[in-house]
């Protein structure tokens, strides 16, 4: 088997949380932060603007077989629905890969990571309603 590349980062333009972060930007955070944790840094994906398109991620995580692992900007750019997050996950663990978030400087690299990232999501659901 050949050596796997390293991890593709994974930006977007819509807004996360209200805010829009211009895509070089998110580069630039996806860039330190594989630099930092000595991650092989791989051209990022950028998502389509559509509300509720995740084609690029779908699109990346195809490619995990041969990556070690994936970058998100921001673990606020994972699908809404839980379930659906879910599958991410156990995919990239499948895959014998790991997710990063590099604002929130989060490795998801087992299952018992997943709890960490659920919280976090769940509590600015929450913090958001009030």
């Amino acid at each position: 088997m050949a050596e796997r590349a390293g991890h593709r980062g994974y930006i977007g333009a819509r807004p996360l949380n209200g805010s829009r972060t211009p895509q070089h930007v998110q580069n630039i955070v996806i860039r330190d932060y594989a630099r930092r944790k000595n991650l092989q840094y791989l051209l990022s994906a950028a998502e389509h603007t559509m509300p509720g398109s995740y084609m690029v991620l779908e699109d990346i995580l195809d490619e995990l077989p041969q990556l070690r692992g994936l970058i998100l900007y921001s673990i606020f750019m994972l699908p809404p629905d839980e379930a659906r997050r879910r599958q991410i996950y156990d995919r990239v663990l499948r895959e014998g890969c790991d997710l990063h978030a590099a604002v929130e400087e989060i490795t998801l690299a087992s299952q018992k990571d997943i709890q960490a990232v659920e919280d976090i999501l769940l509590v600015n659901k929450f913090a958001t309603i009030l």
